[in-house]
């Protein structure tokens, strides 16, 4: 990997599997000290355990993001162990609810922007306080191409992932004067189990890489240098943008 993050601490959530954790292994290459937080401790340790076979540093720490009381936990584990967080990575997110704009119910929608929108406003609030209490830091939230044009039946995601753009330009207007720096990637469509029902139906997979300039969906690794970059103090001025990664899609 180009970039280097030795003695950088680095936040993934959702990143026991799927994007979140290509993302880890990317930054535990480029040295940084890295915590994996997800729900299911098994799928951490597993994680955790790769990462450190092949000579990164890890760590992991079991939390639900759309429970504030869990997150004000992380972070406390997270003060106590490491005394800072240099990069956050806002990763977790859920699709529970597949369907019709009509047919939608009130538990769908409460789980998806519990998720998808309150866990990463808080993770980021606790993130950015400790931020500012050093000398700055990197945000990166993970939305989705779905955030800007919504497919069929995606419309409930969608619309958490246009909130996380938005929030991404929030705290970057916000906090750019505490030197931290606050941008979004768009993920197209992406190999993970997180789609798999999108990419295992052939006509929805073949609307899906029709739409891109590469014919193909992505895998997670492709997603992970952008995150890198936008890390990295390659990217110092670059703040509240926006970024799909999607193979040409938005052409």
């Amino acid at each position: 990997m180009p970039y280097s993050f030795e003695n950088k601490v680095v936040l993934i959530t959702g990143g026991s599997r799927g994007i979140g954790a290509a993302i880890a292994r990317g930054f535990a290459a480029s040295g940084a000290a890295v915590i994996i937080a997800s729900r299911k401790q098994a799928a951490i340790d597993e994680t955790v355990a790769a990462i450190r076979a092949a000579g990164g540093k890890a760590s992991g720490i079991s939390c639900h993001t759309g429970k504030i009381r869990e997150i004000e936990s992380l972070f406390d584990t997270i003060r106590r162990d490491f005394g800072r967080l240099d990069v956050l990575v806002n990763n977790a997110a859920t699709n529970p609810y597949f369907g019709p704009f009509l047919e939608a119910g009130e538990s769908f929608f409460d789980k998806t922007f519990e998720v998808n929108v309150k866990g990463y406003f808080f993770v980021a609030q606790e993130a950015s306080r400790l931020m500012v209490k050093q000398d700055g830091g990197a945000i990166i939230n993970i939305a989705s191409t779905e955030g800007v044009s919504p497919s069929p039946m995606m419309g409930m995601y969608a619309m958490t992932k246009a909130a996380v753009i938005m929030m991404t330009k929030v705290i970057a207007r916000e906090l750019g004067g505490a030197n931290i720096r606050c941008n979004c990637i768009c993920p197209g469509l992406t190999e993970t189990r997180f789609a798999g029902a999108l990419i295992d139906s052939p006509e929805i997979h073949r609307r899906c890489v029709e739409q891109t300039a590469m014919g193909r969906h992505a895998q997670p690794e492709e997603i992970v240098g952008l995150a890198l970059y936008l890390a990295s103090d390659s990217a110092s001025y670059t703040t509240g943008a926006v970024i799909p990664c999607d193979g040409g899609a938005s052409i």
